[in-house]
């Protein structure tokens, strides 16, 4: 506060902290320290910058990052692989540790009474409760759905030339636990938005 440091700045500040603690482990002095900052000097140190468009839209670069984060920004061409079913609109396959009085999970239930309020109080319509927790889970799964396809649908309209989607017949589990070496492969089923854009394009 006393420097007047931006947001930016402070990360740096936290950064370059964090690199000076890692390589001092165990030796910590003056001059271990300050040796340290002689060499980030002579071999450069990226400070954080702060994230702005022009960060994702520079020309002859390739950009990647999430759906989420695309919003707002466009390209000539957008490549959004991986659209499989489980992904978009997703599975609503719940643990059994989160099953909650059925085959449904406590926080999915209170996220869609919660934009239910939300949404019939932008509306100024009467509140009306859900019969039971199985219903509300139900229209929290609708919800969600209907999320992941207005998220696909903002990703698709990035594109000003050419939008390219794909899906894999097969594909990982889960990238986290994918092990190229090993047969760890399954069968996957395509999003739900290719054969109405396919009826779509040849109408």
């Amino acid at each position: 506060m006393t420097l007047n440091y931006g947001g930016t700045e402070l990360a740096t500040v936290q950064k370059l902290s964090e690199r000076i603690a890692q390589q001092t482990t165990g030796q910590k002095s003056l001059q271990q320290t300050l040796d340290i900052l002689q060499d980030l000097m002579r071999d450069g140190f990226d400070g954080i910058e702060e994230e702005n468009e022009d960060l994702y839209t520079k020309k002859n670069q390739v950009t990647i990052l999430t759906m989420h984060k695309a919003k707002g920004l466009d390209w000539d061409y957008v490549f959004v692989p991986f659209l499989h079913e489980d992904e978009i609109p997703g599975a609503s396959w719940v643990p059994n540790t989160a099953k909650f009085l059925g085959e449904y999970a406590l926080p999915e239930v209170a996220r869609g009474q919660i934009r239910r309020l939300v949404h019939q109080q932008e509306q100024d319509k009467t509140i009306e409760p859900f019969e039971n927790s199985a219903a509300a889970w139900q229209e929290a799964q609708q919800l969600k759905k209907e999320e992941e396809y207005r998220l696909l649908y903002v990703a698709m309209t990035r594109a000003k030339r050419l939008l390219w989607m794909s899906a894999a017949k097969e594909a990982p589990f889960s990238w986290s636990i994918f092990k190229p070496n090993q047969s760890s492969l399954r069968a996957k089923k395509p999003c739900p938005i290719f054969p109405v854009l396919q009826r779509h394009f040849q109408q």
